[in-house]
Formats: C-alpha cells, structure tokens, sequence
C-alpha cells in the first residue's frame, strides 16, 4: 500500500510567481504534487503555468499533451523546449471563487540511468460552455537529464502572480508500484 508522506505545503498569503521547492530529500519512491491555484493575468480565463525541474531550463523537456478547450479535443507537443508546457491554471476573467486543479506524478524521480518521466492533468472550470473559457487536459513530459530531482519549480508564465490562496502540496510517495 502507498504511503503518502507530506513533504512540502504552502498556501500565498499574497501573490507570487512561483512555487519551488529545493532539497527534496531523495527517500521516496515518487513524487507527487498537487496545486489548487489561480493567476492573475488580466484578461484570461485559462492561463499558461509551467514545471522546471533542478532549475534547469534550456532545451531539456520534451511535452506531449492531450486537451480540450472547445468541443473539438486537440494535441500538441514540443521537444527541446525550456520547461514541461501545455500546462493551464485559472485566470481572473472566471468567477471570483474559482480556482484550476492541478495533479502530477514524477515516477521514480532518483533514477540516474535514464530520463526523468512527468505526468500532468489539469482542469479549469469556465463560467458558461464558451469556448476557450475553461481546460481539461494531460500532458506527460520528459526531463532529458539523467539527474535525481531534487528541486521542482512551477510558475506562471509571462510574469503574471498566483494569487492569494493559490495551494501547492508536494508529497514523497513509498511502497507505490
């Protein structure tokens, strides 16, 4: 049986942009992160947030990601790109009490023998069925490094704040298959 063990919680008392944390410990099976958040970005219902791993940026994630915005699903992916993307949050356009959730797996994220694997799914609920006013959405993404996480960084994009209470819990996971 899984056994969950809290690493890391914060809520924003005031907004910010970013949630990092440094010195995870390297005991765990798995990380697992979870975030219940909301941007600031004047003019968005859905906004674009991203995952860093080792504060590492460059050409070092690949992304693959399934989502729906309209009632068309879609697909998109990069490769050599500077952070795990095709990741959305809330913006302030929807209703004041409205949040994105956020879930995401790091398997077996001590492994220095191959590439680090990231499992994402979101989902931003709209205030109406218009289009592009709400996201659902998985996204699995690759670290190119063969290094042990020990630092996992995820921001908004374009300079814009998580709002005030904005919640990120970051959990070492053991005894998972």
């Amino acid at each position: 049986m899984a056994v969950f063990n809290l690493i890391d919680h914060q809520e924003f008392s005031t907004g910010a942009v970013q949630y990092e944390k440094t010195s995870i410990p390297s005991s765990y099976d798995h990380l697992y992160f979870v975030a219940s958040t909301r941007t600031d970005n004047s003019g968005e219902h859905q906004d674009d947030v991203g995952i860093l791993l080792n504060g590492t940026g460059g050409t070092s994630y690949g992304t693959t990601s399934i989502y729906a915005a309209t009632s068309t699903p879609q697909a998109g992916e990069s490769s050599s790109h500077s952070s795990i993307n095709y990741l959305k949050t809330a913006g302030p356009s929807l209703l004041a009490d409205t949040f994105g959730t956020f879930e995401c797996w790091i398997p077996n994220y001590t492994n220095t023998s191959n590439f680090t694997q990231i499992i994402c799914q979101m989902g931003v609920t709209g205030n109406d069925s218009t289009d592009y006013d709400w996201w659902t959405g998985q996204t699995a993404g690759l670290y190119m490094n063969t290094a042990a996480i020990n630092q996992f960084t995820f921001y908004t994009g374009g300079g814009d704040d998580f709002v005030q209470h904005s919640t990120f819990t970051l959990y070492g996971i053991n005894g998972a298959a």
